[in-house]
């Protein structure tokens, strides 16, 4: 469904659903992120955009906390609660005829956000545009942090939490070659789950070479093998040092923001777009004047609406030409 399409913008209406949480996380800051993106014109701008929205409101707020009681993996059973609560939310929306919007929170949302799909019917493949590949379990993380488990808990991967790994209507909750990584940075500790695994990848150091030619390789693959496809994008996939947003913060690594938005804006171009999570954004790391939030609130609206795809050129970025 191509949103920005006027066609599909008249019969299709984006259903708008925050999640304010950062149960998952490594501390407190993501539940701000509904309400900050909101605050910087988020609605106002999806509608001037022509995009027709209904706003279903913000989910209760689940601020982090260490959890003493177990503290491996930390707030298990808040973080199964919420991403519950999202799949109901998301499964609303969808029966409703909506596209969801969700913005989170932390990337653990995502297991409930597919687990919503899958009540409603649908099977949608997984665009993974994120800095990291988050194949990590309490088997082998000693933090116990939830938030970067995500993909290796939808894959039933061994050693995953079983309350969360088994949280929605099927295990696993999605085969390998239904989510495709995108734009992820090499982390050691991950490289033998990695290896194992049989997921599409794209590292940064591809994408950097053309971002929008390498967007466009990943969504011919997408368009190929799945019906349809939501894109979870992690702000943490954008280097820090270009667009200080993300909750994890990647200094000198990650995509610029112009990169990132660019191959958003391809996959968002698709017929077979189905939805968006926003994650990681944690305002207590941007500006305190909000510009930030509004930057990206406007280019987000860009890309969903459709006018983003063909924007750029695809040649040299700035960092390659440095």
């Amino acid at each position: 469904m191509n949103l920005g399409g006027e066609e599909e913008s008249m019969t299709r209406r984006l259903g708008l659903i925050g999640v304010p949480s950062s149960i998952g996380a490594h501390w407190p800051g993501q539940e701000k992120a509904p309400r900050a993106l909101r605050k910087a014109g988020l609605l106002e701008y999806l509608e001037e955009a022509g995009l027709r929205v209904t706003d279903r409101g913000d989910l209760p707020r689940t601020r982090f906390r260490p959890d003493s009681e177990r503290r491996h993996p930390q707030n298990l059973a808040l973080v199964v609660d919420v991403a519950r609560s999202v799949a109901d939310e998301v499964e609303v929306t969808l029966r409703a005829g909506e596209v969801p919007l969700v913005i989170g929170g932390d990337c653990t949302i995502e297991l409930g956000v597919i687990s919503g799909f899958l009540r409603a019917g649908e099977d949608p493949a997984l665009l993974y545009l994120d800095g990291g590949v988050d194949l990590r379990t309490p088997l082998d993380n000693p933090t116990g942090i939830l938030d970067s488990m995500g993909v290796a808990h939808m894959l039933g991967e061994h050693g995953s939490a079983e309350e969360l790994a088994t949280m929605g209507p099927r295990f696993p909750l999605m085969e390998d070659e239904k989510i495709t990584l995108f734009g992820y940075s090499h982390n050691e500790v991950e490289v033998g789950t990695l290896a194992r695994r049989s997921m599409p990848r794209y590292p940064v150091e591809r994408v950097r070479h053309g971002p929008q030619k390498v967007a466009a390789e990943a969504l011919a693959y997408l368009e190929e093998t799945a019906e349809t496809f939501v894109i979870h994008f992690d702000v943490d996939v954008i280097d820090f040092v270009d667009f200080p947003v993300a909750d994890v913060p990647q200094i000198n690594a990650g995509l610029t923001f112009r990169e990132a938005l660019a191959c958003l804006g391809v996959f968002a171009a698709s017929s077979k777009f189905a939805g968006l999570v926003i994650t990681e954004f944690n305002p207590d790391h941007a500006d305190e004047e909000g510009e930030a939030a509004a930057t990206l609130v406007r280019e987000v609206v860009d890309a969903v609406a459709g006018n983003k795809a063909l924007r750029k050129s695809d040649g040299p970025t700035d960092r390659e030409r440095g």
